[in-house]
């Protein structure tokens, strides 16, 4: 067999072998969390009685805008939401609107700072804070 195409296939099979790991590794820092994923749902997650997917996710937007983040996308067939705040870091923040039964909607929202997910509650509860009182307003037609 020929020498070149021996180490070729050598060189080939480490960078599969290395680059697997590197990706594993990668991906196990993102997805590190101390907590459980029925605690990180509770505070990524909130229920509004409203059916009205396209105001909520215009109060969406408009909540991400307040908090300084450019929106990236936004797709009302979908509901979805993602923006990112560039602030000396990388915060990306997706948010997501769907039917709860016939008389509710369900916003969560997933934040990474960087690469790693956040999850400390306080800036779920900030986002949520400020939504609702952007519903509210809406809602009541005050501005």
């Amino acid at each position: 067999m020929n020498p070149r195409i021996v180490k070729l296939t050598v060189l080939v099979a480490v960078c599969a072998t290395f680059g697997g790991c590197a990706a594993t590794r990668s991906q196990k820092e993102v997805l590190a969390t101390d907590q459980s994923q029925v605690e990180q749902r509770a505070y990524q997650t909130r229920v509004f009685d409203t059916t009205d997917k396209e105001q909520t996710l215009r109060a969406v937007i408009a909540t991400l805008q307040d908090f300084g983040c450019i929106i990236d996308r936004a797709d009302l067939v979908l509901g979805v939401v993602s923006g990112t705040k560039l602030d000396g870091y990388q915060l990306r923040i997706t948010v997501t609107v769907r039917p709860r039964g016939t008389t509710q909607l369900l916003v969560r929202a997933n934040a990474q700072l960087q690469i790693k997910a956040v999850s400390d509650a306080r800036p779920y509860q900030n986002f949520f804070t400020a939504l609702e009182r952007s519903m509210f307003l809406k809602a009541h037609e005050v501005d």
